[in-house]
């Protein structure tokens, strides 16, 4: 695959694509960690004369979070200490004259692409390269360099369009981010612990069914509402106030999937011993064996127990590899963190190589300034698609370009 030093961008109009989509509350963003992120591509191309055109999605249509580009070119110019200009269109006349008039050390942001119905919908290569999209942009375009790790599963216009119509180059954190997926999936070190949380039950399934059949995992630890699924499937009763909620997000149907991957692989799969309960307003913890746990009948389940982040600890300790992706509990509620914060932790001070992701994971080890962990991915679903042994499309589109324009290289070196 094309990496950013094997092309000279002296002049030359680059289409960045990135993955800013970032956490808004009341109309503002509240975090700049994707956009930190991203800056050493964005500096490189700009330090070496490219005439930048940076595009981004934010959100989905008639969500609250669903805003203009407006807030991200402000961020971007603020950490890079010159003008990213908000260009108010994606493919139309005004988008393109602006694009025609940069200059070199020039840079504007696109306005958010899911503003254009043809961004909304996953389509094989084919069929995102004949879109308007790309028909109108790719005649004003010299390279493509896509950095939008997070959003590497999807196959949209802006993600692959490009790629057979113009070398698409793999940005910095794209790199990094391969590298340490691809080191810790491969990888033969043991144990290799996979810690699955958060709320995307369906997604974490995929990733333990493949990594265990595969054998490329030792151990699965389970939290959140993935490991809520995991202790029904094993046969203890949650009681009706949590059961119910897991009913209402539609989430009891992979109860029998669970089940199945228990059947098969039961000694590598461990869930919780205890849970914290809101009880009133204050943090209980009750033992799953506990003559107390008629409470979960009328108690919501928001974290993890001590014993369970005790005894994850001390596997997490031994680990050479561990992958985690999603939180142990609520962690935004201070009292409910603690699950999420002690089983982070421990990721932190082991010795092993070790890669957490997705959105809610990144946000808590900021927010409780957790160190030591080796590389904290940008892209949850992204991350959980790779693990679970799926094709991710902007890679196979990396592939694609490379083998089209691999003479336009201007020495060798590529990443295999």
């Amino acid at each position: 695959m094309f990496r950013l030093p094997d092309f000279d961008y002296h002049n030359k109009t680059v289409f960045l694509r990135v993955d800013l989509n970032s956490p808004v509350r009341n109309g503002k963003i509240i975090s700049d960690a994707r956009f930190k992120a991203i800056l050493p591509t964005l500096l490189y191309l700009l330090e070496h004369d490219a005439k930048v055109v940076i595009a981004t999605h934010q959100s989905k249509p008639y969500n609250e979070d669903y805003i203009t580009t407006e807030q991200h070119a402000e961020i971007l110019s603020s950490l890079i200490s010159r003008e990213v200009e908000y260009v108010e269109d994606i493919f139309g006349r005004y988008a393109r004259e602006k694009i025609k008039s940069l200059k070199p050390g020039d840079a504007v942001i696109l306005e958010n692409l899911r503003f254009a119905a043809e961004e909304i919908k996953q389509k094989p290569i084919e069929e995102c390269e004949r879109t308007h999209f790309v028909r109108k942009l790719a005649p004003l375009l010299d390279y493509v360099v896509n950095d939008a790790f997070a959003a590497a599963h999807r196959s949209q216009p802006s993600l692959v369009g490009f790629a057979r119509i113009k070398p698409m180059i793999m940005g910095f954190l794209m790199e990094k981010e391969v590298r340490a997926l691809i080191k810790a999936y491969e990888s033969t070190e043991k144990p290799k612990v996979y810690v699955l949380g958060g709320a995307k039950v369906g997604d974490s399934l995929r990733v333990a069914e493949n990594v265990l059949k595969q054998e490329k995992a030792d151990l699965i630890l389970t939290g959140g509402l993935v490991g809520h699924i995991f202790t029904l499937a094993k046969g203890y009763n949650l009681g009706v106030a949590n059961i119910e909620f897991l009913e209402r997000k539609g989430l009891l149907k992979f109860v029998d999937l669970a089940e199945k991957l228990l059947d098969e692989f039961y000694p590598y799969i461990r869930t919780p011993v205890d849970f914290a309960i809101d009880y009133r307003g204050e943090r209980l913890e009750v033992d799953l064996l506990s003559d107390e746990k008629w409470l979960f009948d009328k108690y919501p389940i928001l974290d993890i127990g001590s014993r369970t982040v005790e005894k994850y600890s001390q596997i997490l300790n031994q680990a050479k590899i561990i992958v985690a992706n999603g939180p142990m509990g609520v962690f935004e509620i201070e009292e409910f963190a603690l699950g999420t914060i002690g089983v982070f932790k421990a990721i932190g001070e082991s010795e092993a190589f070790s890669i957490v992701g997705g959105g809610h994971s990144i946000a808590s080890i900021y927010k409780y300034n957790i160190q030591g962990i080796t590389h904290i991915s940008t892209g949850g679903g992204a991350m959980l698609a790779f693990f679970a042994g799926e094709k991710l499309p902007v890679l196979k589109a990396f592939r694609i370009s490379y083998e089209k324009f691999k003479d336009k290289v201007k020495r060798e070196s590529v990443v295999h």
